[in-house]
């Protein structure tokens, strides 16, 4: 999937079908004097569904699809017919699309399992016929129900990528390089700050044919939370990892600090970030001899006795069986 392909957000326009009308028709046969009301009930109008689907990973498809309209119900007809239901209309979304109203932020409902379905907007019922009415007093009817109208609704589609472990850092950090390495995934590196500007999956293959995915989330900088740079869009995308990977370049000046930013930020957005599991992992770790590294490990091991950390090289391709085994075992406790 290029990048330009992903699109995590869209707002839709939806209207059901109009109920079909019931009819007023009588019964008229050569050798059947009276036949009275026969008239049949009108179609319902076409629902609108959304219908979870494992395949897909972006709403892409909905990019252009901005109206979706429902059939109408069919109008009843003689020898009490009922009308033809309205055409169903069934918009596929990727697992984790959440549906909000676009007046009132409220959540309508979230798509979670292959194959769910759930109504966006119901189809208008259709009218009854003159042959409901009928009675001993009132026995030829000549009035019948018109289908009720559909309905219309602005909503917003938001998908919230579905992975294991998400990769929280500053621009740079090498959250990238990482992804490329532990998976097939092929993201756009370079040297400038916002390389990647949409989030990128891939799978981590682990011993005997396991395997559990990895997303690379938009760098995120201090004020993410309040609208600066590109990590505020996108920080929706890591409430759906159950483990958080804090990526800190060995070179930063201050380790502790960065990693208290990207923390800060994470909880101004949702403070039930802070009760996903976390592993601080120091990266460009090819740049230290062993000297330094015990040197730095010891100013670690003060400055976070409650989280986890490990030394890798994404480039060097050091340290990172340990960190497969490490987060097999954080996502699997």
């Amino acid at each position: 999937m290029t990048e330009g392909n992903f699109v995590d957000y869209v707002k839709i326009f939806v209207s059901s079908g109009k109920g079909g009308k019931g009819s007023t028709h009588l019964h008229r046969e050569k050798f059947i004097e009276k036949g009275g009301p026969d008239g049949g009930d009108g179609g319902r109008g076409g629902h609108v569904y959304l219908v979870g689907n494992k395949g897909l990973w972006t709403l892409f498809h909905l990019k252009f699809a901005r109206h979706v309209k429902a059939g109408n119900g069919g109008d009843g007809s003689g020898d009490r017919s009922t009308g033809a239901d309205g055409e169903d209309k069934f918009i596929e979304v990727p697992l984790g699309t959440v549906v909000k109203d676009k007046e009132t932020g409220e959540i309508l409902f979230e798509i979670t399992e292959d194959g769910e379905r759930q109504v966006l907007s119901r189809g208008g019922k259709g009218g009854l016929g003159n042959w409901h009415f009928r009675s001993s007093t009132n026995q030829t009817p000549r009035y019948s129900q018109p289908g009720l109208p559909g309905t219309e609704s602005d909503v917003i589609l938001e998908l919230k990528v579905l992975a294991d472990v998400g990769l929280v850092g500053f621009p740079n950090a090498g959250k990238s390089t990482l992804l490329s390495v532990l998976t097939s995934a092929k993201p756009k590196i370079a040297d400038y700050p916002f390389t990647t500007l949409k989030p990128n999956l891939g799978i981590v293959s682990y011993r005997d044919f396991q395997s559990f995915v990895i997303a690379d989330i938009p760098g995120i900088i201090e004020g993410a939370a309040e609208g600066k740079g590109l990590g505020h869009y996108f920080l929706r995308h890591i409430e759906r990892n159950s483990t958080l990977l804090f990526l800190v370049p060995v070179d930063t000046p201050d380790i502790k600090a960065e990693y208290e930013i990207l923390v800060n930020e994470l909880t101004k957005y949702n403070p039930e970030m802070l009760d996903k599991e976390r592993l601080l992992v120091i990266s460009k770790c090819d740049m230290l001899d062993d000297e330094l590294r015990a040197e730095l490990k010891t100013e670690l091991d003060v400055a976070f006795k409650d989280v986890p950390y490990m030394f890798i090289s994404s480039v060097a391709q050091q340290g990172l069986t340990e960190l497969k085994d490490k987060l097999w075992k954080m996502l699997n406790d």
